[in-house]
């Protein structure tokens, strides 16, 4: 039986968390390593000024203190006997789309495994609604597995899927879209009279490419996007090579 890791970036006792793991029983043996609270947001990031500090729930179940990321590291080096075969982050209670990838703990999560050759897949959710399920998710979520433990994943590559609820059953990769959101800061002010400021998102939906992940999810369809760990642009790099005398010769002067 494969063994597979579940981590997230809602923390340790989100509901995606669970109906993730309740989808693969019987399927894999479970590991759960994720963080003792929600980290959203926190993307790639790691714990470099504080220990890190793993709690003991439950047999292969450890809740951390420090990032989706750390949890992935801690797990991998640490705490399980061996690699596991497949890495799965979230199902994260929202979507991931877009320039969001860039951002987000659950995305954050899969790459890290990903770094470390690890077979990886982010899973999300799109949806905010109260009282959601994530059996669809869940469900997917484990065809997925089955595919990747079947075929494998090209090496540094790690999937991003995206499920719409309500889902009109297609699945189509896709690739990641270009910005089609607006940032947007609500300010106020707290008890002490001091500044503050909300993040928030207002979605824009002209531009939207036909083949990327929000085309996808605004037709009710899963988007699974392949994400490379390699960022170059070797367009740019053949482009701009010639750059590199003028900038040498002008510092030197």
């Amino acid at each position: 039986m494969p063994h597979i890791l579940l981590t997230n970036d809602d923390g340790f006792h989100a509901e995606g968390l669970k109906a993730l793991a309740a989808g693969l029983e019987g399927f894999a043996t479970i590991s759960i390593v994720a963080p003792h609270r929600e980290q959203s947001g926190a993307a790639q990031s790691l714990t470099l000024r504080q220990p890190i500090i793993c709690h003991n729930i439950a047999e292969r179940q450890w809740a951390v203190e420090g990032t989706p990321a750390d949890a992935v590291i801690v797990a991998l080096h640490r705490l399980l006997p061996e690699p596991p075969d497949l890495v799965i982050s979230g199902i994260n209670f929202g979507a991931n789309l877009g320039e969001n990838v860039y951002y987000s703990g659950t995305v954050g999560a899969a790459r890290e495994a990903a770094l470390h050759h690890i077979p990886a897949f982010a899973m999300s959710l799109c949806s905010k609604g109260a009282g959601v399920s994530f059996d669809t998710a869940a469900r997917i979520a484990r065809s997925t597995a089955g595919q990747i433990l079947k075929e494998g994943l090209p090496d540094q590559v790690l999937l991003n899927v995206n499920v719409p609820e309500p889902w009109t059953g297609g699945v189509k990769f896709t690739r990641q879209s270009k910005k089609i959101t607006r940032n947007q800061l609500s300010e106020g002010q707290d008890p002490r009279g001091r500044t503050y400021y909300w993040l928030f998102e207002q979605r824009i939906d002209k531009d939207v490419a036909a083949d990327t992940d929000y085309a996808a999810i605004f037709s009710g369809a899963v988007s699974i996007t392949p994400l490379h760990l390699d960022p170059t642009d070797t367009n740019s790099l053949n482009h701009l090579s010639h750059w590199a005398a003028p900038i040498e010769i002008s510092s030197k002067q």
